[in-house]
């Protein structure tokens, strides 16, 4: 590499996942507001973001903090959406775990393992190929005013066509990672909405116990396993596992 080691601390790759791996995002538009929050507090902290995934229970950005703002930065944009994401479903609480998920980079090398590892998450988890996966900024490479800055990673890579053969290549360190989603979360999604008439298993917190647990009771019976459940609506685990049907038994 022509390029001197980084110095310690500067880049970051992070990992933020919602509490109890609640699913972050419902719909496209909840993705949309999370990168509007995402570039304009990167602008306002004067972090450079050079890459970024968005998945269905947790986030992976890489980043460079040069005036060590990333504490304020994630605040500001994990509060601003989490506000959101409660007024929009009608839920309170928290809805990012406490403390996200942070490593140093400390060298080109691992600064481009690092950065093909975030682009290529959704294709390792089994979603989809990463160049399809609409979510992550793959398709930000040599573009001006994105939600990213990859004019570093340019000088490290070079061209599209560079980039492309890059992408393909097998990385031999291994970045932290977060709990991977199972392919057929989609599925689940929709068999939720499908059987209970909701748009969002975040909804199930409002219900009184006995109608909560009918649902649940449901969605187990249908195929969705306990983390599924559990992500999609934001419930406990215990609760979800503990959970039986309040519903009368048929006549004889």
């Amino acid at each position: 590499m022509s390029r001197q080691p980084r110095v310690a601390g500067e880049y970051l790759h992070i990992i933020v996942r919602g509490i109890g791996k609640q699913l972050l995002f419902e719909d496209t538009s909840d993705n949309e507001k999370y990168l509007f929050f995402l570039k304009k507090y990167a602008a306002e902290c004067r972090i450079t973001l050079l890459a970024y995934c968005l998945m269905g229970n947790h986030v992976h950005l890489l980043l460079r903090d040069s005036d060590s703002a990333i504490s304020v930065f994630m605040k500001k944009t994990g509060v601003c959406y989490a506000q959101y994401f409660n007024r929009k479903y009608n839920r309170s609480g928290h809805l990012f775990q406490d403390r996200y998920k942070s490593e140093i980079v400390t060298d080109d090398t691992y600064l481009l393992s690092v950065f093909r590892y975030i682009l290529n998450n959704p294709e390792k988890a089994g979603i989809c190929p990463a160049e399809a996966y609409r979510w992550s900024s793959y398709h930000e490479y040599e573009k001006k005013n994105m939600v990213t800055d990859t004019s570093l990673l340019q000088d490290l890579i070079g061209d599209k066509a560079a980039f492309l053969q890059f992408m393909q290549q097998e990385d031999f360190t291994k970045p932290i990672e977060a709990d991977p989603l199972r392919k057929d979360d989609a599925w689940a999604l929709a068999t939720l909405r499908t059987l209970l008439n909701i748009s969002s298993g975040t909804e199930l917190q409002k219900y009184n116990r006995t109608k909560r647990d009918t649902a649940l009771v449901i969605l187990k019976s249908s195929g969705l396993s306990i983390r599924q459940i559990e992500r999609l609506t934001g419930i406990n685990r215990g609760v979800i596992q503990k959970a039986k049907s309040c519903q009368p038994e048929p006549s004889p």
